[in-house]
Parts: C-alpha cells; sequence; structure tokens
C-alpha cells in the first residue's frame, strides 16, 4: 500500500510531466521517493528528479562532464535540450535560469525582507 508521500508524489508526476514516457515517469518517481531526497517538500524532490533523469539520460551532459566541462558548463550547454523534453512531456515548469544567474540580480530582495524558510509556504500542500 503506497505512503501518502508516494500519492502525493504520483500525483504531481501527473501534473507536472502529464506527457511522460512510463519509464521515464517510473524512473524519476523512484528518484523522488528516494532516501537522500525525503527531508524535501515533495514538489521540489519531484522537480529536482526530473531534472536529474532528463539532464542524465536525454542530454550529453554526462559526455560533456566526461570531456572537461566542469558541471555549469555542461548545463549551460544542455539547458536547451532539457526544456524541448520538458516541452514533449507537457511539463509545466522550465529550467529558465543559468546556474549563478540569481546571485547577482540587481533587483533581489535583502536579506532582511526576504521571508525565513520556516514561514514560507509549501510548494507541495495540498
Amino acid at each position: 500500500m503506497p505512503t501518502e508521500r508516494q500519492k502525493s508524489i504520483a500525483r504531481q508526476l501527473t501534473l507536472l510531466i502529464p506527457r511522460a514516457p512510463y519509464i521515464d515517469a517510473e524512473a524519476i518517481r523512484e528518484a523522488a521517493g528516494s532516501r537522500h531526497m525525503r527531508d524535501l517538500p515533495t514538489a521540489s524532490a519531484l522537480w529536482l528528479a526530473t531534472l536529474a533523469h532528463v539532464r542524465h539520460q536525454h542530454t550529453d551532459y554526462d559526455t560533456l562532464r566526461d570531456e572537461g566541462y566542469d558541471r555549469d558548463e555542461a548545463l549551460f550547454f544542455v539547458i536547451d535540450e532539457v526544456n524541448e523534453v520538458l516541452d514533449r512531456w507537457g511539463s509545466t515548469r522550465q529550467l529558465t535560469s543559468e546556474p549563478g544567474e540569481d546571485e547577482d540580480r540587481d533587483d533581489a530582495s535583502p536579506p532582511e525582507e526576504r521571508i525565513a524558510p520556516q514561514r514560507r509556504p509549501r510548494p507541495d500542500a495540498d
């Protein structure tokens, strides 16, 4: 019998990537439910598992890393491929920012205006 977290992952997977092939959806579901993802909200775990799966299974990311590119450089070269796969799967989200892009923004909120993590709304709240 599935746990509440497993049920939540299944619901959110269907909402996030409704047209994902079964074999990919199952791999993502398993990764999102893995031990190291348990402390994350379900929606975050699912999104990270989806991105990791697409990056490693549907792009040249690993080849680029093997050729000596660092993580951010390799991700820069595959970001369009990742988004193409997400589009084909009917994803409600895309990978839009480059690594580190948010750190240099001029309009970033000063620390005193940011919401403390414990007061932020949970993205997976049903």
